[in-house]
């Protein structure tokens, strides 16, 4: 409690710094009672801005995140609620995030397992090293998901906290701009901003459906509602409620596609896609004590339950399987409180600040930790366990206005992350398979860890000239477990002439080992095919590791000209330290070597994102992007680092046919995806194993018409064409010569991507 209770006063003191020096501004507010309080991360720039890259925007627009200042890279997208509202959300509003450049959904894991269970990749970098926050406030609920041993997690990750109608803005953040964030945002960030209070009373309710053309697909219905309004003067409440259920896909749904199984797994095939049942209730009690000044009390419940497609580990052979089926396996209950401080005075000075508490429980059906039932339901062992997952956020910056020799904005900041976990679940693996682990206990070990991270960081944006912008920045990141680390940043913003816009980016990002790679106390066992070199062996959490750490470059060049806007931008992220489970073994114990997680040397990942914008009448316009990659490899290896596709264009025709009529057409074009070219083992893959996924094309359209100024209502269709696309198994094969029991892999074909969708979302707001 002592140790505890001194990290917290330090942390104090350091944001008492930082508010220390706009606090000298304050009598120069008292004076400002005509101008309205200073908006928080709920303000939001341009809402015309549809599903287009903010760097193409003719107008700086303010970005509001960490810190509140123009971003000048040219890797920024902001996606609005009208681009929301005219492409509803099905399952997850990942799935609109993906139509950005350099986003895609894939998993970290290579290895296919819970293949559908896709998350956030940007700029290939996997779905570990993307930052989720919600109103610029980090969200770990997946943190508390158990962390395999080929990178993977059993989860569908942090996008889906919350209900897409009642979204502000998203902001998607790459490159060296993500970087001053901290870790885990080496490939990039996602900020979900959330509808702020209003000062009058206004309501809405929302319901959407969708109907899939095959009856094996889960259908979705989703209600939810919110309340806003003044409780007194400059005391605003936001209410809202959401809850969304989406069936599961039949358990057979991918029986004749399936990879040749035998012996026991003969007659079994892989799952489709899980169902689940989401419930939101969360609240914003915003009071402006002051002109320019305001406080924010935020609380939140989320519960987020699964419904079992069938989908284990390796195989859906177990009895168990059948049981559960349709039911609900694991429920994440995730609660928050946060209190935000956000100022702002005449001279320009601004200040953001907040305290985050959030408690995440996962409660799921026991798995196994060893060989073939490493992740499969035990029915020696059935019943339910609980991860909880406690994780504090401080945070507190300042931005201010300077004029020395030039104009520029100083922004000083100071964050503290706190994670605390109790697994009494994932840290239970018995030695009596491989034989006893140096230095740990044979069975009861503890269930408990925690890590803390400090941070402080500075960022100078300086305009030069009316034409040029330089932004210096760097960042000091201490972890208790990996140590310490500098992450300095420069972009640099050039205009060519009044059409042309020259940006180059360049910053070194990080990312802290996770809870489950530095517990020595996390082993997981396998008899010989997890194994790299083959034989027995177990995986342990290792507290010497290093943090990761890449050094992001990019160089992106913009045309703007009336309303006609193009991009091209290359980028690079050369990745070191990356942590895997070990290619050597650190001992034997004389049955099993005993790897742990180490640091990968060096991987790379380099490519390009271009966008282009244009008008075809004063009616009809259309907007594309594309990413292509030129590079995705471990340097020690030659593999790659995420199944993703080669090249991604995604293009968006908008007719305003009416003022209260539009219709919207969109097309995604993916390239090929090729699995990995070594197995557990590192022996390159062969067979099955190497398959690839062909490129293909998803068309769709929706119509959305204002029946009323209260009542709108938008209808469509997903994947027009039907083109439709089945998970065979996992990527690898995996079996037992002396049985003959054999799964088969499938390469890249791991995922399921759904047929023909009708669906309607009506809107009512009074």
């Amino acid at each position: 409690m002592i140790k505890n209770t001194f990290k917290y006063s330090l942390l104090g003191s350091l944001i008492a710094g930082c508010l220390a020096i706009p606090a000298v501004q304050a009598d120069e507010a008292n004076t400002a009672t005509d101008q309205k309080a200073a908006q928080p991360n709920g303000s939001h720039p341009d809402e015309k801005q549809v599903l287009r890259d903010k760097s193409q925007n003719n107008d700086e627009t303010m970005v509001v995140t960490a810190k509140e200042q123009t971003l000048q890279a040219p890797g920024v997208s902001i996606i609005d609620s009208e681009a929301i509202k005219k492409h509803p959300i099905q399952r997850d509003v990942a799935e609109i995030i993906r139509t950005m450049p350099g986003v895609n959904l894939t998993g970290n894991s290579n290895s296919g397992q819970r293949g559908n269970n896709r998350q956030i990749d940007i700029r290939g970098m996997g779905p570990e090293n993307t930052l989720i926050l919600v109103d610029g406030m980090p969200v770990s609920s997946r943190n508390s998901v158990r962390y395999g041993w080929s990178d993977e997690r059993d989860t569908r990750g942090d996008t889906n906290w919350v209900p897409p109608e009642m979204i502000e803005r998203i902001e998607v953040i790459r490159g060296p701009a993500a970087a001053m964030y901290g870790s885990g945002a080496m490939g990039g960030v996602v900020n979900i901003i959330t509808k702020p209070a209003t000062d009058e009373w206004h309501g809405s309710f929302n319901t959407y459906y969708n109907v899939p053309q095959h009856k094996s697909e889960g259908s979705t219905k989703r209600y939810n509602g919110s309340l806003s309004g003044a409780l007194a003067d400059n005391l605003t409440l936001r209410l809202y409620g959401n809850w969304n259920k989406t069936q599961a896909d039949a358990q057979d749904i991918n029986e004749s596609h399936t990879t040749p199984r035998t012996g026991t797994y003969a007659g079994t095939y892989p799952s489709g896609r899980e169902g689940f049942i989401n419930k939101d209730i969360n609240s914003v009690l915003r009071w402006e004590f002051m002109p320019m000044q305001a406080l924010e009390l935020g609380a939140g419940y989320s519960r987020q339950g699964n419904l079992y497609a069938g989908d284990t580990q390796n195989t859906n052979s177990n009895a168990l399987v059948k049981k559960y089926y349709g039911k609900e396996t694991n429920v994440l209950y995730r609660q928050t409180l946060n209190l935000k401080y956000t100022g702002a005075w005449d001279s320009g000075v601004t200040t953001n600040n907040y305290v985050q508490f959030e408690k995440t429980r996962n409660t799921r059906l026991n798995e196994g930790l060893s060989g073939g039932i490493a992740g499969i339901f035990s029915p020696a062992n059935e019943g339910f366990s609980t991860i909880t997952l406690y994780d504090t956020n401080l945070h507190s910056d300042v931005n201010i206005p300077l004029d020395l020799w030039v104009n520029q904005t100083l922004t000083l900041g100071a964050e503290f992350n706190h994670q605390a976990m109790k697994d009494p679940a994932s840290n239970t693996e018995s030695t009596s398979g491989g034989g006893s682990v140096p230095g740990i206990a044979d069975t009861d070990r503890s269930k408990y860890s925690s890590a803390d991270i400090y941070g402080i960081f500075a960022e100078d944006n300086i305009e030069l000239t009316d034409t040029t912008r330089l932004t210096p920045g760097i960042r000091f990141n201490h972890q208790n477990i990996s140590g310490s680390n500098w992450s300095p940043a420069l972009n640099l913003s050039q205009e060519l002439g009044s059409d042309f816009t020259l940006k180059l980016g360049i910053a070194r990002a990080w990312k802290a080992p996770n809870l489950y790679q530095t517990n020595p106390n996390y082993l997981l066992y396998s008899k010989g095919q997890g194994c790299y070199g083959g034989g027995a062996c177990y995986l342990q959490g290792n507290n010497d590791l290093k943090a990761e750490t890449s050094v992001n470059k990019e160089i992106g060049i913009e045309y703007n000209h009336d309303d006609v806007q193009a991009g091209l931008t290359w980028y690079r992220n050369d990745y070191h330290d990356k942590v895997e489970a070990g290619y050597t073994p650190t001992t034997n114990n004389g049955t099993a070597n005993i790897y742990q997680w180490e640091n990968v040397p060096k991987a790379v990942v380099q490519g390009l994102e271009g966008t282009f914008n244009f008008p075809i009448t004063d009616t009809l316009k259309m907007n594309n992007n594309f990413t292509y990659i030129i590079e995705n490899k471990n340097k020690q290896n030659g593999d790659y680092l995420s199944v993703i596709p080669k090249y991604t264009i995604n293009s968006t025709l908008e007719w305003q046919a009416t003022n209260d009529l539009s219709v919207q057409g969109m097309l995604t074009w993916y390239g090929r995806q090729k699995p990995k070219k070594y197995n557990y083992q590192g022996v390159p893959t062969s067979g099955s194993e190497t398959r690839q996924v062909s490129p293909y094309a998803l068309v769709g359209m929706s119509a959305t018409y204002a029946v009323t100024k209260n009542l709108d209502v938008t209808a469509g269709i997903d994947n027009l064409f039907d083109k439709r696309h089945f998970r065979e198994g996992n990527a690898q094969s995996t079996g037992n010569a002396t049985t003959g029991a054999w799964l088969w892999g499938a390469g890249a074909n791991t995922y399921n991507e759904p047929g023909r969708t009708y669906y309607m979302q009506v809107g009512l707001h009074f």
